[in-house]
Formats: C-alpha cells, structure tokens, sequence
C-alpha cells in the first residue's frame, strides 16, 4: 500500500514498514517458484561469476596462437588435444577461453547500456505522461521520429560517427533503446495517473515530485524490471551484431559477433569455431528472455491472473 492509499484508510507509516517485510519474502517465494525466473536467473549469475572470475576459469590465455594446432577439434573428436575442451581457432586460439572472455564483452554491454536507456526512457516517460499536454507532444513525437529508423542501420551509423569502441558501442545502445523504455513508462504513468491512489496523494497535498516517484514508479517497476531484463538480451544481439562487422571493440578483444565472423570463414574445416559462441549467443538471449518473461508473470498481478 502507497502512503496515500495509508491515510485514506488510516494507516500508520509503522504499519507499511511492518508489512513491507511479509511482502518482500512472498515476491521472493513466488519468484523461487517459477522454473523461468530459477533456471534463467540461474544461468546468468554463471555468466556474471565466468565474466568476473574469466582469468581464473579460463584454461588458457585467450590471445596465445600455436600454428602447430590450428583447428583443433573439441574433446571427445579424433585428434583432439588434451585442455582444448571445445578445441581451437584456425590460429591455434583455446575456442572455450575465448568464449568466457567474451562473456565480459556481452555482459558488460547488457548491463550498462540496458541500464542506462532504461534510466533515460523512464524519466522522459514519467515527465510525458504524468505532466501531459506540450511535454507529453514533444516527446511521444520524438520518440515516433527515433523509431522510424531502423536500429541496426542506425546502430551502425552511430559507430561509424563516433568511432569503434566498447563505449561508442554502448551510447549507439543508449541513443536508440531509450525509446523502448519511455513508450512503455508514458503508458502506463498515464493509467496510474487516473488512479484513486494518485488522487488521493494530490488531496493530501502531495509534490508532484512526491507523487511521481513515491507513489507511480513503484507501481510500474513490474513493467520495467521485465522490460530492462528484455531489453539486456536485446544489447547483447546488438553487440555481436557490430562485432560480427568489426564495428565493435579492437580485434584484439575476444568477443561472441567477432568469433563467429572468424568462424564463419573456416566452417568447412572447424564447425567449432562458428557453433561454440552461436550457441553462447543464442542461450544467453533466450535466458534474458525467459528471465523477462518470468519476472512479468511473478511481479504483474495483471499477468498472474
């Protein structure tokens, strides 16, 4: 319960504190019950604890060539060599440390450019549909006009401005995803904004501060921790996207769209190379995904009934 819905029905601001803990331990368990949220959940702190720890779990260095084993098949394969578990490049690279590393590239990218546009969307969607009128005109088109492009070609665009680079490639995110976020947080500020709750808070005498980020944002983060766990796996495609083209960090940097580019060169001779980080690629968008999808279901009481 708001505190503006509490002193309608006269509750104490003890009384939200003491149910705030029962609340937070039964979204927990009812997440903890969703196979999507555990197994998606699950699969992504491996990801973050790989990225963290990649030095440590690595078998070898992902940058050392040996010529002399060039296209090394994975274990378990005729001519196989003992510690390439997912065997080598056409350079005689270790194919598996090179996927942990990249893990670091495609995390990296989900986390801070997903975190980023959903920061900027929200705000200017909460301006646009709590405040309506001229801002709410200004910004519904503007974010019509950022749409009409499409996000690869723009995406690709932007890098060849600003330069190549983990940071240009994570702003080219930024510029083109914010949009995502601020349709979304526009519409549904707007529904909460009719709300008795909210009418309520502006009969107690409210902020409009106060209204806006104590009383509607809570109400949409359901919405908007679903989207931002989306929109992460939506990162991740990006960036092999500019990878894959060489539009992303130096070629020095093991990355996903950057390996499967070179493996895409020796399919013939070493499936390996091109199927190990597409299969890295695929499941870690489909755990953003189902993760997503999963939290929607647990936190939207409109989606669990």
């Amino acid at each position: 319960m708001s505190e503006a819905e509490a002193a309608r029905v006269g509750v104490t601001r003890a009384d939200i504190a003491a149910g705030a803990g029962p609340r937070a331990a039964s979204i927990a368990a009812r997440l903890l019950r969703d196979p999507k949220v555990v197994i998606a959940g699950g699969f992504i702190v491996l990801l973050i604890v790989l990225a963290i720890a990649a030095p440590l779990i690595a078998p070898k260095d992902p940058l050392d060539q040996n010529l002399m084993l060039a296209n090394v098949p994975p274990a378990g394969f005729a001519d196989a060599e003992p510690g390439y578990f997912v065997g080598t490049d056409d350079l005689g690279r270790d194919v598996l440390s090179r996927i942990i590393f990249g893990t670091r590239v495609s995390l990296t990218v989900a986390f801070v450019a997903a975190g980023l546009a959903c920061v900027i969307g929200t705000l200017l969607g909460l301006l646009a549909g709590f405040l309506g009128g001229f801002v709410d005109t200004v910004i519904s088109r503007l974010v019509d006009l950022w749409m009409a492009f499409p996000p690869v070609l723009l995406s690709i665009l932007l890098i060849a401005v600003i330069g190549t680079g983990l940071h240009s490639v994570i702003a080219a995110i930024v510029i083109i995803d914010w949009t995502r976020f601020c349709r979304v947080v526009r519409t549904e500020t707007k529904s909460q904004a009719q709300m008795d709750y909210v009418v309520a808070a502006r009969t107690i005498g409210f902020s409009g501060r106060a209204i806006l980020f104590r009383e509607i944002l809570p109400n949409v983060m359901p919405v908007l921790i679903a989207l931002l766990t989306l929109e992460m796996g939506i990162a991740v495609v990006v960036e092999a996207i500019l990878s894959f083209v060489g539009l992303s960090v130096s070629s020095d940097t093991p990355t996903w769209g950057g390996m499967i580019a070179e493996g895409r060169q020796t399919v013939h001779e070493a499936w390996w190379v091109l199927a190990a980080p597409l299969v890295a690629l695929f499941a870690t968008v489909v755990a953003f995904n189902q993760l997503g999808d999963g939290l929607a279901r647990s936190l939207d009481p409109v989606m669990r009934r």
